[in-house]
């Protein structure tokens, strides 16, 4: 007998819910869409992220966030060194402050991975890649 009350309690409380919808209509959860397709960013600046650390493994991609994370990425021409860098996308606009690049650098000790300065203008460049990368890619938009 309780376990009946229990379930009847909770279908009105359910029906209670589903009248709070827009016109009166139910909300079920049939009706929620299966698939959001809207960045909250600049679709521009994260398409030229990707592009522009291509080259880079990843380790974290966050569209929704605005945030790629890659992994540490050392050439071949330097082993002994490596880099991890952190691209933050801020906006939903095309803008230079819209776009954030931070990374880290480390060189291979005797006792293991050091951190290490980056070098000056590493970041500058990579912003101002995106960035190009970015307007070139709304420029094709609006000509093809």
């Amino acid at each position: 007998m309780r376990r009946i009350s229990v379930h009847v309690a909770g279908l009105a409380l359910l029906a209670s819910l589903a009248a709070c919808g827009k016109d009166n209509k139910p909300l079920l959860a049939a009706e929620a869409p299966a698939r959001i397709t809207t960045l909250g960013i600049n679709a521009y600046l994260w398409r030229a992220s990707l592009d522009t650390l291509a080259f880079m493994p990843l380790a974290q991609v966050d569209s929704t966030g605005g945030v790629i994370i890659t992994d540490w990425y050392a050439t071949p021409q330097s082993p002994n060194e490596r880099v991890k860098v952190t691209v933050s996308i801020l906006d939903t606009e095309l803008r230079a402050d819209a776009v954030r690049v931070t990374a880290i650098r480390q060189t291979l000790a005797a006792n293991g991975w050091l951190d290490a300065p980056v070098r000056a203008g590493t970041v500058q460049k990579l912003e101002e890649t995106i960035l190009s990368r970015a307007r070139d890619l709304r420029r094709g938009q609006f000509s093809g």
